[in-house]
């Protein structure tokens, strides 16, 4: 194949492909400093909490059945600590096509000693979501952000189960229309489609997990971060901006930003629209391009947040040279694969990143390939 190396260089974006790529016209001087440096339990510091809790139900169009709570550790934090507190009460049935579904199977197996059902499918693929057993608690994540590849809707979900569901939702959220009837626990962090700052985790509680919560003992012991209830009843407090632990309220402002910045463009459906424009406009530069293409095969479970790509002839030491090379011009940075995914890209394209820069990516994916391959 002929190789073409372009001798100047294409014009610099601003290009993240990061978790925590900021939304346009991020300015920290734009915080509301007034709750900084004040404890999270002072009256302002619950007033932020709760203003923060409230305005991701407005942008996620979340119904008054659903409750919201901010957890410590992040999307893990928040999945986890729903795991430990809801699971063995019945079967379990888990889907793993990626990294961190594959975790969630062994936090079951080897820490929480359970025998779940596993439908597993390579990186690319996704499992046959018919053969699921709603009997079972079911666990899995909507977006495989380090696969690309995601559940098509919700309809494989039964409007009537005995089982829980679970879905990891953490680059799915304010990306996807999610039928909130049929989850009853979602998690999410900020850092992902939103943009915010790491470190803190979303916990979303449906009717029937309020219930098996208040309803069942779990047989393991649980860490004082993990505990959802108070004497047999839900800790309500948790879900109005009480946390369990001290929280960054520095974070907590950055997330009362972006929210705001959402509601600006558009609110749910400018977040959505901006998502898929991003993954459109991703998908012309693959079209284009011989060399690139979708590791998720299937455009109805193909990711328009977390978009992974494989590149002809690459091995692991190509893409970080290639990577690299991008960095140092300052024209993408962390578009590398997951470390566990086979080598390839990972191009960010939630509503925080412009249109007009994963445009310009193009010509910079041109010149980083040509000058690794003529190296």
């Amino acid at each position: 194949m002929t190789v073409y190396l372009p001798t100047r260089k294409p014009a610099r974006p601003f290009f993240s492909s990061g978790p925590c790529a900021k939304p346009p016209g991020y300015s920290p001087d734009k915080l509301a400093t007034t709750s900084l440096g004040r404890s999270h339990r002072a009256k302002i510091g619950k007033s932020r909490l709760a203003l923060c809790i409230d305005l991701m139900r407005e942008v996620l169009q979340l119904p008054d059945t659903h409750r919201i709570g901010i957890v410590p550790g992040s999307d893990t934090g928040a999945f986890e600590m729903a795991m430990w507190t809801m699971l063995g009460a019945r079967g379990v049935s888990m889907l793993s096509w990626e990294s961190f579904g594959e975790g969630w199977v062994t936090d079951a197996v080897k820490q929480l000693n359970l025998n779940p059902t596993v439908h597993r499918a390579d990186y690319g693929q996704l499992p046959d979501l018919s053969q699921v057993d709603f009997a079972d608690d079911v666990l899995f994540t909507w977006n495989g952000t380090t696969s690309g590849v995601r559940v098509p809707d919700g309809d494989w979900i039964p409007d009537t189960r005995e089982g829980l569901t679970f879905a990891d939702a953490t680059s799915a959220v304010f990306a996807y229309d999610i039928p909130w009837d049929k989850i009853d626990v979602a998690t999410f962090s900020w850092q992902k489609v939103l943009g915010g700052e790491g470190g803190h985790g979303v916990l979303i509680l449906g009717p029937r997990a309020v219930e098996r919560l208040e309803s069942y003992t779990p047989a393991w012991p649980l860490p004082k971060v993990f505990r959802l209830t108070s004497k047999g009843k839900l800790a309500e407090g948790v879900f109005k901006g009480e946390t369990i632990n001290t929280p960054s309220m520095l974070a907590v402002e950055d997330a009362i930003f972006a929210l705001e910045w959402a509601k600006s463009v558009g609110g749910f459906e400018g977040l959505k629209a901006r998502c898929t424009a991003n993954a459109e406009a991703l998908e012309n530069i693959v079209r284009e391009r011989s060399w690139l293409r979708n590791l998720a095969a299937d455009p109805a479970t193909r990711s328009k947040t977390s978009v992974c790509l494989s590149v002809e002839g690459a091995d692991a030491d190509f893409i970080k040279t290639m990577t690299g090379l991008l960095e140092k011009e300052g024209a993408a940075y962390d578009i590398a694969g997951y470390r566990d995914a086979p080598p390839g890209l990972r191009i960010w394209c939630g509503a925080t990143v412009d249109t007009t820069d994963v445009e310009a990516l193009g010509p910079w994916l041109d010149w980083a390939y040509a000058s690794v391959k003529s190296a």
